[in-house]
Parts: C-alpha cells; structure tokens; sequence
C-alpha cells in the first residue's frame, strides 16, 4: 500500500473533522466523507492493477472497500434525513383513479423505509455488479439452423435423426419439438451465451443495454420481453409537480412502460419454471420477474455472495410492490374500469405501523440467512466486507463493529495478511465516519480498532499520522500516543521527537500529559532492559565509569528529553532526572551521569519546590562540581615538567594549589552536610532509599580516599596537606556526620583501606624529623 494512500485518507478525514458540525456537507454525494474515501479507493485500486505489483487479495479487499463506501453514502443520508413530505398512494388516488402503476409503486416505496432501502441496496449492488461480458453480434436469425431447415425443404427429408432440427423458425420451435427437434449446434450455443450475457446486463440492471444486444441479435421478441418489466409510467397523468433535474418530456402525451404488467409477469413466472428451457434461459427470466415462486431458479444463477443478496433483494423488492399494488385494486391500467368504480378509500389501505415493523423483521430475518450462505465463487459470505455490508443494509453497524473488534481481540485475522491494512482501515474510518455523523459507536470497539490501524500505521512507517488517529480514542488517545512515541526509542533524534510531540497538540492532545507519560514509558522500557541498580556488589568506580553508554543506557538518558521540550513539564523533568542520575551513580556511571546533566535545562536548579526532590538535585549537581574539580586537579597535574622555568613553574605551582584547596573545600563541605540524606518524608519509597544509601556507600569513601591520597601526594609542593590529610581522619570520625558509615557498603571501600591511608599520614609527618606523630597537626 503507497505511503500516498494513508496519507489521502488522513487528510480527508481531517477536513471531515473540522466539517462534523455540517451533516448535508459530510453527507454530500461528490464531496462527502464516503464520496472522497471511495473515490481514493477508486485511483490507488486503478494505480495497483496498472502497476501488477500487487496480490488479487489485496486488490480484492481494496474493491470490497470501494463497493462498501459506497454502501454507506447510499443507504446513510436517508437515515439521517428526514424525507420531502409526499402524498401516498391511496391519495394519489383518490385524486386521480388513472394515476399509472409507475407512480404509484413509487409512492408505495416513499411511504415504506424498508421497502426505499432495499430498492437503494438493489440499485447499488446493480452499480458494483461485474461488467456483463461483451455480446457478439449475430449476422442473422438462428441462421445455421435456417440454412438446415431449407436444405431440409429442398430435399424433402423431415429433420428427423440424430443431428434433427426444428422445422419452424419462431421463437417457440424447440418447446413444442419437446426434445426431439433442436437448434443447430452453432446457433444453440450462441443462443446459450445470449442468454447468460442478458442475465448479465439484468443482473447490472442494465435494461436498455440488454434490449439493444437483443436488437443486434434480430431477436426484438427478447427485447420486447425485457422491456415488459418496467412499469408503466404516463407523466400526463401522473399528480404532482415535475422534479427540477427532470427534462421536459417532448410530447407530455407519450407513455411508457408495460400497461399488462401482471400479465407478463405470469407469462415469465411460467418461463422461469419451465424444465424444457435452458437453464440460462430460466435464469434470465427468472431475473426479470423475481418473485417467491421463481427464488430457487434465481438463486441457483447466483455464483457470488453479491448475486445472491441481489437476488433475495429483488425478491423482497418485487413481491412487496406487487402486494402493495394488489392492496390498491390494481390501478385502472391493470384492473380496467372495476378498479377505477371502486371506493378509492376502501381499496387503497396503506400499510400500518405494525405490518411494516413486522415486514421488515421478515426481512431481516431472511438477509440473516445470506451471512452463511455457501458461495461458489468469489469471497465467502463471512469476509469481513460482507459481513459490513450485510450490517450496514441491516442497520447495525455497532452490532458490526463490535463483533469486529472480538474478532481482532481474539487474533482471528492475521496482521501479515494483505488483506488486513485495509480492512483495518476501511473499519478505523468507519468508526470515526459514524461519529461524526452521530451514529452510536461502542467506545470499546472503536478503540480496539483504531489501536489495530494505528500499529498498522506504526507498521508502515506513517509516523506522521499517529496524533491524529490516537486523538480519537478520547480518554485513551493521550495514552496510545504516548506509547507510540515510546516505539520510537533511540530511531528518531530529538527535532523529529520534538515535532511528533507538537503533533499532538495539532490533533487535540494535551502536550504536557503525553510527555509526561512518555517520558514514563520510557523509563519503564530502559529499566526492563537495564540491571538493578539497587543490588549486588558496589561496582568498582574506576571501572564502571569507561565505555561509552550502551543502547539501553542511551534510551534512558534520553527519555529526559520528552518532559524538557515545555516550560509545564519542568517538574515532572526535574523528578525524572533524579530517578536516572540515582540509577547511573549507583552503577558507577558517573561519565553517563554527567552527559543527562550537560542535556538539562538550567531552569531545573531554580526550581523551588518539592524541597526534598530539589535538594537531591542540587546534591547532584555539587557532586559533579566535585568530581569535575578533581579531574582539573588531574589535568593540572599533567602539566608539570622538569624543564619549566621559574616563573612558569611559580605560575603552575599556584593554581595548581588553588586547585588542591578547592577541592579540599568542596568535598569537605559535602561531607559536612547531610548529601543525599531524605529529609522528613521519603516520597520515592523504599527503592529510592536503598539507591540513596547505595550512592552514599560508593562515592563518599570515594571522595574521602580521592582527597586523603590528593592531599597526601600533594603535601611536598604544598606543606600543609599533611596536617589537612590528618584533620580529615576527624571529620570522618566525627559522629555528626557518621561517615564511618558510609564503608559498610557490599563489596566496596572498607574503613580499614582509609585507616591504612591514615597511617601513612602519620608516617608522613614524621618525615621532617621529631617524634611526635601528632605534631604536624599542632603546628
């Protein structure tokens, strides 16, 4: 299916949405919803068969999409519309006791919806019957039995035999011969495929086509059989103004139709039923004067679902008219003055609520029976295309849509067939069509269904048209968008999540909530992925923090991205960002810690409340001022060479002193303060104490040690760090601060790998001679 197509639907079905207050304009013939959307099924289904890129199954669900759109636009602007008042048949009338059979089985039709409906349905399924094969024109009457039966003459032989032909050349010979005289050969099998190419045109209801073939054939006895089925029409008489579109007649005195209608119809009926014909023959018949007693014959004609819904159609259609009639007396053009003499009151009932609504349970009923019927070609009858047009004739479209979201909850159609995008489609639209047009819709089914179309969207690479299908799932649109961006992952760089997210708000969803959900999806997904944070060993700092971040650690990194693209998600970027720079420090991340710190925004620090979340993250924020003084130090260091002249080395020697201070100051200061400690009510629960506590046991032994063995192997270019090593053995023994504490974590620094470095402080004091160990410190 071409990228084009999702998107000439999504386009129509965005202009119907800022229409859906207009009903005459989303009912419109040409420029309505089901119009636009069959007409696009009609370009991409010709640009499909031209290109033959694509499977008869995929062009056989893309018809079946075609013909049920036009279904809709049929049958659903007279159910949302109220009809032009018109009089009835019994006031026609009374008015006029000549009116013809015509007007009067059209008022019989106005008057009854079942009946107007069926007749539309009949009227559609003629427009998407398949196109009758192209009839061959004959060059004469039966004229390869014409020239038998004058040999015959000439010769004197009576025709009898094996290889016997008719003696006469009417229409009638081979009924009367009863089997023992035929049509030659040739002229046999072109009488047969007459017959069922005029079954064809019946059946497309292509009436005026069949009688001119006939024509062609030198068969006018056909075409004047034909003809007969149209009821007889006299605008003359018939009351009532003439329709605007209507073309004046040329002679207001001219009349149409069949004046004996009644009478043609037995003569067919006979037809139909005679075993002598040929089965196309009775097919033909049966067609053109459908009817309870020639249904068997019409219905063993049908070879497709179509044909024989056509066929319990015209039935219905037929017999109700014809009973209609009956009821009216007939009319004078059928029942002759006996009719015009009667009461027209008396003798033209109209149908009663009751009779109507039990007819059309009748009718109901036997459309049933279609939905399992065996079919011998074509689609079967529960294709979920004829399961559609069978509801929407049926009116129940939710009942439709229901039992098609069952069918996708249950997995009964495969997402890797052809087929299935476009009945996910065709259904998606449907749903959203009969909203607009305020046609109760099951919420449920409808976000079952959109659901389906949206991971066939997500499946096509349609990213651009997720917003506007998941807006329509209502309380659950934020949700299903959120979960599509979450898809994305790592795939689309930030200006591409950035726009998906301001799609969105284009279709009705509230940004700052799809980013927030997002964001926490994201989240979710990355630490499916990602190891606990909160148990097993310490990691080994140094080791840890090498290597760039895996794709996992990336997915979380950047799901901070979502909630920092609005000013309204500060809050919920700022909590978010807590929750993975926790997660990464407890792994020993710290060089994928500080890339989320280089992405946040600065508003963050500003931020003034929750207290407790803003000073876990400012305590962030101090580590990282730490850890990148100490990797300055480091640097400082490396700058350091033999061949340094005085005042260079005076020059390095000074900042590299500011350097060792600072940081001793820093760290120092985080030592001193209750860092990462919760305050008052811990608002993350339990795991997000254990990470607290986790972070603690791995970087203040750390920082203790970093700066213990700085000052320490800094203390011959800077005297005093000796004394400074050693006061900071009593900021860690101090009990305010309980950092001794901090040494018990699994498998990390232990208090008696800093002792050790205390010793050698001692020992280091020593060095300038005395015996006092302490005396450095008094000094």
């Amino acid at each position: 299916m071409s990228d084009t197509f999702y998107t000439s639907c999504a386009e129509v079905l965005s202009l119907c949405q800022t229409q859906k207050d207009d009903l005459a304009t989303l009912l419109d013939p040409d420029a309505g919803f089901a119009p636009r959307l069959r007409q696009i099924c009609h370009d991409q289904l010709i640009d499909l068969e031209e290109s033959g890129e694509s499977s008869p199954e995929e062009l056989d669900a893309l018809r079946m999409e075609y013909n049920t759109w036009g279904l809709l636009q049929a049958l659903l602007p007279a159910r949302k519309t109220e009809p032009d008042p018109s009089p009835s048949a019994r006031t026609l009338l009374a008015q006029n006791p000549y009116t013809p059979t015509a007007t009067l089985a059209q008022a019989t039709m106005e008057a009854s919806r079942t009946l107007s409906e069926l007749v539309v349905v009949r009227e559609w399924l003629h427009e998407t019957a398949p196109p009758p094969p192209h009839g061959d024109a004959s060059t004469g009457y039966w004229r390869f039995t014409k020239h038998r039966v004058m040999q015959a003459l000439r010769t004197g032989n009576d025709g009898k035999g094996i290889d016997s032909v008719v003696k006469q050349m009417d229409p009638d010979a081979v009924v009367r011969s009863e089997g023992e005289s035929n049509l030659a050969a040739d002229d046999a099998s072109y009488d047969k495929a007459l017959a069922q190419t005029l079954y064809a045109y019946v059946r497309a209801g292509r009436l005026e086509e069949a009688v001119e073939l006939c024509r062609e054939a030198h068969q006018p006895w056909r075409a004047a059989s034909i003809r007969g089925s149209l009821l007889f029409q006299w605008k003359a008489l018939s009351v009532g103004a003439r329709d605007e579109d209507e073309p004046a007649p040329e002679d207001p005195n001219a009349w149409s139709g069949n004046r004996r209608r009644n009478l043609w119809k037995s003569t067919c009926t006979r037809a139909a039923l005679d075993p002598r014909l040929t089965d196309a023959e009775r097919a033909l018949y049966a067609a053109l004067a459908p009817s309870s007693q020639t249904a068997s014959t019409l219905r063993a004609a049908c070879r497709t679902w179509e044909d024989l819904l056509w066929a319990q159609i015209s039935v219905m259609c037929e017999e109700r008219q014809t009973a209609a009639l009956a009821r009216l007396g007939g009319g004078f053009w059928e029942n002759g003055l006996d009719a015009v003499q009667k009461d027209p009151v008396a003798s033209a009932l109209e149908d009663t609520d009751d009779e109507e609504e039990s007819w059309r349970e009748e009718v109901v009923e036997t459309l049933q029976d279609i939905a399992n019927a065996s079919i011998e070609d074509g689609l079967p009858a529960d294709n979920p295309f004829h399961m559609s047009q069978l509801h929407i004739i049926l009116d129940r479209t939710d009942d439709l849509l229901n039992d098609f979201a069952i069918r996708l909850q249950e997995g009964m159609y495969d997402p890797s067939s052809l087929e299935y995008p476009t009945m996910t489609r065709f259904f998606a639209h449907l749903c959203l069509f009969l909203q607009m047009i305020d046609i109760p819709v099951s919420p449920l089914a409808t976000q079952i269904i959109l659901e389906a179309y949206l991971r066939v969207l997500e499946a096509a690479g349609q990213r651009d048209l997720i917003a506007m299908y998941a807006g329509a799932l209502g309380d659950n649109a934020v949700e299903r968008y959120a979960l599509f961006l979450t898809s994305l992952e790592l795939s689309a760089d930030i200006t591409e999540r950035r726009l998906a997210l301001t799609r969105a708000r284009d279709h009705g969803l509230d940004m700052e909530r799809v980013a927030v959900v997002t964001a926490e999806r994201t989240v979710d997904r990355a630490f499916e992925l990602l190891p606990s944070a909160a148990k097993g060993n310490l990691p080994s700092v140094l080791s840890a923090m090498q290597g760039p971040p895996t794709d996992a650690e990336t997915l979380l990194l950047r799901s901070i991205e979502w909630t920092t693209f609005l000013d309204g998600t500060a809050d919920y970027a700022l909590e978010q960002a807590n929750v993975i720079l926790r997660y990464f420090l407890a792994r020993g991340r710290v060089r994928v810690a500080r890339l989320l710190l280089d992405m946040l925004p600065a508003e963050l620090a500003s931020i003034d409340e929750p207290e407790d979340r803003v000073t876990e993250y400012l305590h962030y924020r101090q580590f990282f001022v730490i850890w990148d003084t100490l990797d300055r130090v480091v640097e400082c260091q490396a700058l350091e060479a033999p061949q340094m002249t005085r005042d260079t080395r005076t020059a390095w020697l000074k900042d590299y002193q500011g350097l060792v201070e600072q940081a001793r100051d820093q760290i120092v200061k985080l030592l001193t303060t209750d860092w990462l400690i919760p305050g008052g009510e811990n608002t993350g629960g339990d795991r997000r104490l254990r990470e607290l506590t986790r972070v603690r046991q791995l970087y203040i032994p750390e920082l203790i040690l970093r700066l213990h063995v700085l000052l320490l192997s800094s203390r011959t270019k800077i005297p005093a760090n000796t004394k400074h090593a050693l006061e900071l053995a009593n900021v860690v023994a101090d009990s305010r601060y309980r950092l001794y504490e901090d040494f018990t974590g699994p498998n990390g620094r232990r208090l008696s790998e800093y002792i050790g470095a205390v010793r050698h402080a001692v020992l280091a004091g020593l060095e300038h001679g005395g015996s006092d160990p302490f005396s450095v410190v008094l000094a």
